[in-house]
């Protein structure tokens, strides 16, 4: 990962920008610069991942333009050949520095043009002023707010702009900003973006999802940095993992974590590891560094929600002790299946419209929950995310599908990503038709049980009461959910609305009016636990 900051302000205060510029220095280790524009500041820390060397560092200059810009560019070889052809030069190998002549040749279009997980801010010596943007799923994160004068800020963390602006708010995916304005350029889920896909036979969809899955792993996995894979042992993490080694020449390397005492998914990881013939590590985690590492886990997250605070407890661990241990940079990640092809809870959707109506606001939502919560717990912790079920053309390619053939008739949930594996020798059928169990949960079940024993000792029934009402915008409604608001008011105070609300199951569905997101509390939940 790298971080990114710029102030639209002629007389910023660099001392006041840096102050909130190097609370996200871990998401870029290698390198600093900040440069004036005369018109503001651009600042960048860098994370080496393409074109290692120095003449890849940001901001990059063009013509009076400047550029800051986390990100990947998948396919920038072909990209900077077509600019080549068109008269450019370019003196490093990375992805980014195509960008500025992009934006010359096709200015704010660019950014359709382009396959990849990015956030970016532009100086444009034209205008004055900046132009940014953020990738069709919200991938890489962003935010802005607007300074007591009414200059806007963007950053790739809201730590950066706390002190600096008095509401700060995610920049939403999909859009780029000019003028004062927020444009959409992409909307996943618009029926605008529905590709013509074959449903003419289930053979016909799944062909098709596992040429794309394939296809984006494969992208994933060009890096001049060292690559490795979070392996948990569910379907998803499973497959990205089965891919890549078939991929690679050499054994990949994975890792897993899980509670000591009661692992779930540690014995399913080395499963699936033992299968593909990866080098595979199993990393354990105990009561007291998970309440320990509380207060750590929710201030990097910048959210008070339950769900995303839950599963990033075992991820944050896991991938503190891979950046203290190994030399990887780039981690692949199961992440956004779930938003495609279904949770435990949409096994109950009423009808296929209102599962796709849910598969479609999870995907709009998702730079709030479970890539918010992969982005900060592997970027903190000076790694990159990858995140091969966001690729956009796959992603695309899912949400056009009959959602008919997406819900789960079949008796067994995500029915159409595990039937598109099953030839091809990627894993054996009893991980491939294994029982979902989300990530919290399957880590180990005291992770959440000790989270909730903590939070009610915390106060008494009296005190949960009155400390509850303060908060107007997301009201706590468990003792564990004033926990974690009251931790994230004291680092972001008063911003809660940077996040739309708690991640929960449909509660206007029947069997899923519930008041814990864990799917043990469904009646579905089955075998997931074992």
């Amino acid at each position: 990962m790298c971080s990114i900051m710029g102030w639209l302000r002629a007389d910023a205060d660099r001392t006041d920008f840096m102050r909130g510029f190097e609370r996200t220095v871990s998401r870029g280790p290698d390198d600093t610069r900040v440069i004036d524009t005369g018109r503001g500041l651009l600042g960048f820390h860098r994370l080496a991942i393409m074109g290692l060397t120095p003449e890849g560092m940001q901001p990059f200059s063009f013509e009076g333009n400047y550029l800051v810009c986390n990100g990947e560019i998948y396919g920038f070889r072909r990209l900077k050949e077509e600019l080549i052809n068109k008269g450019y030069t370019f003196k490093s190998g990375s992805d980014c520095e195509l960008l500025l002549p992009m934006y010359k040749e096709y200015g704010t279009d660019m950014f359709r043009m382009l396959d990849a997980e990015f956030a970016l801010i532009i100086y444009d010596s034209a205008t004055g002023g900046f132009v940014a943007a953020r990738d069709p799923i919200g991938i890489r994160p962003l935010y802005y707010g607007y300074d007591s004068d009414g200059c806007i800020l963007f950053a790739s963390e809201p730590k950066n702009l706390v002190g600096l602006s008095s509401r700060i708010m995610p920049f939403p995916p999909g859009h780029y900003y000019k003028d004062g304005s927020f444009v959409c350029y992409r909307d996943l889920t618009s029926p605008l973006e529905k590709k013509a896909v074959d449903c003419s036979s289930l053979d016909a969809v799944c062909r098709g999802i596992h040429e794309r899955l394939v296809e984006g792993v494969k992208k994933r996995l060009d890096s001049d940095a060292r690559v490795g894979f979070l392996l948990s042992g569910g379907l998803d993490s499973s497959l990205v993992c089965a891919i890549a080694q078939k991929l690679s020449p050499q054994p990949i390397r994975t890792f897993a974590i899980g509670m000591v005492g009661d692992a779930i998914d540690l014995k399913y990881a080395k499963e699936a590891a033992d299968y593909i013939g990866s080098e595979h590590t199993e990393v354990y985690m105990t009561k007291e560094e998970v309440i320990s590492s509380l207060d750590r886990v929710i201030e990097l997250l910048g959210t008070f929600d339950i769900t995303t605070i839950r599963a990033s407890m075992g991820m944050y661990l896991l991938c503190k002790w891979i950046h203290e241990n190994t030399d990887i940079r780039v981690l692949l990640t199961g992440e956004i299946s779930d938003e495609l092809f279904g949770y435990k809870y949409t096994d109950f959707a009423p009808s296929a419209e209102e599962f796709q109506l849910e598969s479609e606001k999870r995907v709009r939502e998702l730079h709030m929950y479970d890539v918010l919560r992969a982005d900060r717990c592997i970027s903190v912790n000076s790694l990159e995310a990858r995140v091969p079920f966001g690729d956009l053309d796959f992603a695309s390619y899912v949400l056009s599908v009959d959602p008919g053939m997406k819900l789960n008739t079949y008796g067994k949930g995500k029915y159409l990503l595990r039937r598109a594996f099953l030839e091809g020798d990627y894993l054996p059928e009893s991980l491939l038709f294994r029982e979902k169990a989300a990530f919290s949960d399957a880590v180990g079940h005291s992770m959440v049980d000790y989270l909730k024993e903590y939070a009610e000792k915390s106060y008494s029934d009296e005190e949960f009461e009155r400390l509850r009402q303060k908060y107007t915008h997301c009201t706590p409604f468990t003792k564990e959910s004033l926990l974690y608001r009251e931790i994230f008011e004291r680092h972001y105070p008063g911003q809660s609305e940077m996040i739309k609300d708690f991640w929960m199951p449909n509660r206007s569905w029947e069997g899923c009016n519930v008041n814990d997101p864990s799917a043990r509390v469904l009646s579905n939940y089955g075998d997931s636990g074992k």
